[in-house]
């Protein structure tokens, strides 16, 4: 299964809350993480990995925290998952042109996986953040709907 890392994942929670904060309003990876229930040290992590990248700011301090900085219209999903992850490989098996793997020799399928790869990294150069995480779909509702009723019957 094709999955995206937990990593960007905090990254564009991240940065759609901080989104809906009003200009020039900081906010704490301490209050992200109360609000959406992820892990303090990655969100931290990938927060300050922003920041380095100039995407956020982070201003330190006990009233400090983090405001977008850059126009996220302008940064594609494929620049902050490079920023954030590295490079965009399908299979683990290869870097670029280098194979690490027992069965390179022999692999009918490091062509096609290539192609995949950079048919993937081409679709996500075509998708700008903003875009993405002020998207809606009707899915959403039956996520959630769904999720609320197994914890109901945990509960």
């Amino acid at each position: 299964m094709f999955k995206i890392n937990r990593k960007l994942e905090y990254a564009l929670i991240s940065l759609r809350h901080m989104s809906t904060k009003s200009p020039g309003q900081l906010t704490s990876a301490k209050e992200i993480c109360d609000i959406y229930h992820t892990p303090f040290d990655p969100t931290s992590r990938v927060l300050q990995i922003m920041a380095q990248h100039e995407i956020v700011r982070a201003e330190q301090g006990a009233h400090g925290g983090y405001q977008i900085l850059k126009d996220i219209s302008k940064i594609t999903l494929h620049e902050l998952t490079q920023i954030i992850e590295g490079p965009i490989q399908i299979v683990n098996c290869f870097h670029g042109n280098y194979a690490h793997c027992d069965m390179t020799t022999s692999c009918n399928v490091i062509s096609p996986m290539l192609n995949l790869n950079e048919k993937i990294s081409a679709l996500f150069k075509t998708i700008n953040v903003r875009d993405l995480i002020s998207s809606r779909n009707q899915g959403e509702k039956q996520i959630r709907s769904k999720n609320f009723q197994e914890a109901k019957v945990e509960g």
